[in-house]
């Protein structure tokens, strides 16, 4: 379960959403915390922010990677939106040199999201989003590091209703699958063998 600071103050409908917020499913994999929101975006907001626990599992060779998750919530629809809450998320985690290299990387993790929130049931609208590909490489002082790569993405759609788990629940998937873990259906564990006494 998440855990976070009370909203009192807030509106009954946003109050719904943090309700649902509370019953979401946090990956073995990730740390979740509560995190400041952005000032002025909206009337109502939280954010979170996700990194991997590492460790987190011993058999998955991954380079860490982090996120960030923020509800928005207004009185009024806003243009653009189609709704009164907003998602904006960020995602982002180290690549191996030739996997960042592969354009067509950017039209997968794209998908990646959009499959995450649809394996979880979120119901969105008004998605919107990019993609940044960052292969860095090493001169003069820095000759002696080998070539890095990242990937990134920001990215917000619009929950179409106060059960907002779900949306907590897909933008962690997607921080694990940046990551390297395994993109498995919901209440699918992998299965890991062991070694024979």
């Amino acid at each position: 379960m998440i855990e976070f600071k009370a909203q009192d103050a807030s509106s009954a409908e946003f109050r719904l959403a943090l309700e649902s917020l509370r019953g979401a499913d946090i990956r073995e994999e990730l740390i979740i915390e509560e995190i400041s929101a952005p000032p002025n975006l909206a009337t109502n907001a939280i954010a979170f922010s996700a990194s991997i626990a590492a460790p987190a599992v011993e058999d998955v060779s991954t380079d860490l990677g982090t996120g960030r998750f923020v509800l928005l919530w207004e009185p009024k629809e806003q243009e653009g939106w189609a709704s009164r809450f907003r998602v904006i998320c960020f995602a982002k985690s180290p690549l191996e040199t030739n996997i960042g290299a592969d354009e067509s990387i950017s039209d997968v993790s794209w998908a990646w999201l959009t499959e995450a929130l649809e394996n979880r049931s979120a119901e969105f609208t008004a998605e919107a989003g990019t993609t940044t590909r960052i292969i860095s490489s090493g001169y003069g002082a820095l000759a002696v590091q080998s070539d890095h790569a990242e990937l990134e993405m920001r990215a917000s759609w619009s929950p179409v209703n106060t059960d907002v788990a779900s949306h907590l629940e897909a933008w962690q998937d997607l921080v694990c699958i940046m990551s390297g873990f395994p993109h498995l259906p919901v209440g699918v564990s992998k299965l890991t063998m062991r070694a024979r006494p």
